[in-house]
């Protein structure tokens, strides 16, 4: 596959020299609509999603862009060269105000296996370039190169992080949740959030605190490089919600009705299908996506479906923790996995999810976070069984959240530390937490499964193979000062077969 060239990722860069494929259809009634960028997602073999929003004036109080009250036809083209030359599909899409005037375009009838480039057109302007993969035929396994972030805090840092992203060229970026922060904004830290209110609460403000997200260039730039997978965690809503069950009561107000907000805005600005937008408080956001018979993504909802956190929340004691009857992701949920996995569609299968899998015990009376897997050991259990039963080596799982850097073993017994049956690695935040340090220890003996921990601020890079698993922790040494290097700190290797961290 080609590199992503700075030709790409130019608003309108290549624009002119396709002005004549698009024909126009409106006048140019509106000021220059995509300032959010665009993305792909949800890729098939045979496709993937486009999208973009349109919204000349994104941050105003309202939530709409600047956009009125009227539809607007957006053309879209998909292309297999940067300058449209040879154009594969193309259509029109209706952006309406009731989804803030964004477009989400199932594109189908592509080649698998190979990358594409789309824009869009509205209203007499030309959208930036982005540049799409199809995944693999089943029954071929190409190596694919999937990098992974979570937790990008706006005010915390720049996106320098999702700048390098993209300048690796990936197949496939997985963020894992915190995509947004809710809080309200500060004065001392290095950018603003918007809108200045307290912590937001009502679909106006969550659309404006989207789209300031979305203004970032370097976010724009990550979006632009390749199809992303998104899972949201809790920060999209209010921090540590559990279903309907609210972390605390500021601001005040209806749970339900805040959460179909935030689900709403959400939908409105991820490159997600049609069948994951919400229906009131409620979204499908759970699914599978294939890579070819080389990986398969279980995508997980560890908000939506849990139990409330036992004992209060918090990191404690609490033998509550281990009730059988307690859930993370919800019965249909859980059962959706395993069935999934039992299907054996892949060589490797990744479950992509927000909080700590593994135990990782605090002190030495076996406090734990209430909030991760640990809150809802039952729940672990009954997952690691059930696939480790059907003879399954090969499972990952990635894990955003906890603005750290981690690499663990998961464990059959981790009182007897026996066995290993998967492996778990956690991507640090791209700025949630600010610089952090890279002297910062948080290996102890108390985890002996747990190998590599890291207090800077990057992604993940994973290349996959038929016969193992290249990992490699990549980091920033500040974000808190625009466009550092990255470099790797650490890198491991899983071997197909062989569950467990290996040195490369």
């Amino acid at each position: 596959m080609s590199p992503l060239t700075r030709r790409t990722l130019i608003a309108g860069g290549i624009a002119s020299a396709g002005v004549t494929v698009l024909a126009p259809t409106t006048a140019n009634a509106i000021s220059y609509p995509f300032t959010l960028g665009v993305a792909s997602g949800e890729p098939t073999a045979d496709g993937f999603v486009i999208w973009t929003r349109l919204a000349p004036s994104p941050l105003n109080a309202d939530g709409l862009g600047g956009m009125g009250s009227a539809s607007v036809a957006v053309e879209w083209q998909v292309a297999t060269d940067q300058r449209f030359t040879r154009v594969a599909r193309s259509g029109t899409a209706t952006a309406a105000q009731s989804w803030a005037h964004s477009v989400h375009v199932d594109v189908t009838g592509l080649q698998p296996g190979r990358e594409y480039f789309y824009r869009f057109r509205a209203a007499g302007h030309i959208s930036p370039v982005g540049r799409g993969v199809t995944a693999p035929a089943v029954g071929t396994s190409p190596s694919l190169t999937m990098l992974f972030a979570s937790c990008s805090h706006y005010e915390e840092g720049y996106f320098t992080a999702y700048r390098r992203m993209a300048e690796e060229n990936p197949d496939l970026i997985l963020h894992l949740g915190d995509y947004i922060y809710e809080g309200g904004a500060t004065t001392t830290k290095v950018r603003r959030f918007a809108p200045s209110a307290e912590e937001i609460a009502n679909l106006a403000d969550y659309r404006v605190r989207h789209a300031q997200y979305k203004t970032d260039v370097d976010l724009q730039a990550a979006h632009a490089a390749a199809p992303w997978l998104v899972v949201w965690d809790d920060h999209e809503v209010e921090n540590n919600y559990a279903n309907l069950v609210r972390a605390n009561t500021s601001p005040a107000g209806d749970f339900k009705a805040r959460r179909a907000a935030a689900y709403k805005a959400y939908y409105e600005h991820m490159p997600l299908r049609a069948a994951q937008a919400p229906v009131a408080e409620n979204m499908q956001l759970y699914r599978r996506i294939r890579w070819g018979s080389l990986a398969t993504f279980h995508m997980l909802d560890t908000r939506q479906h849990r139990d409330d956190q036992a004992c209060g929340d918090g990191t404690k004691v609490c033998a509550e923790a281990d009730d059988p009857a307690r859930t993370l992701i919800g019965a249909t949920q859980e059962a959706w996995l395993l069935d999934g996995m039992r299907q054996k569609l892949a060589t490797w299968d990744f479950l992509g999810q927000q909080v700590f899998f593994a135990q990782k015990l605090a002190s030495a009376d076996g406090a734990r976070s209430m909030d991760s897997w640990d809150g809802y050991s039952a729940n672990r259990g009954r997952l690691q069984r059930g696939w480790d039963a059907a003879g399954l080596r090969n499972t990952v799982v990635l894990t955003g959240d906890v603005h750290r850097s981690w690499a663990a073993d998961l464990m059959n017994d981790y009182t007897a530390q026996d066995r290993v049956v998967g492996t778990e690695l956690v991507t640090t935040s791209v700025t949630s937490g600010g610089d952090g340090s890279a002297t910062d220890t948080g290996v102890s003996s108390l985890n002996p499964h747990v190998k590599f921990y890291k207090n800077l601020r990057g992604y993940v890079r994973t290349v996959t193979t038929p016969t193992q698993l290249n990992v490699d922790f990549r980091f920033l040494d500040r974000v808190t000062t625009r466009d550092y290097p990255v470099r790797t700190l650490q890198s491991y290797v899983v071997q197909a077969g062989n569950p467990g961290l290996q040195a490369p």
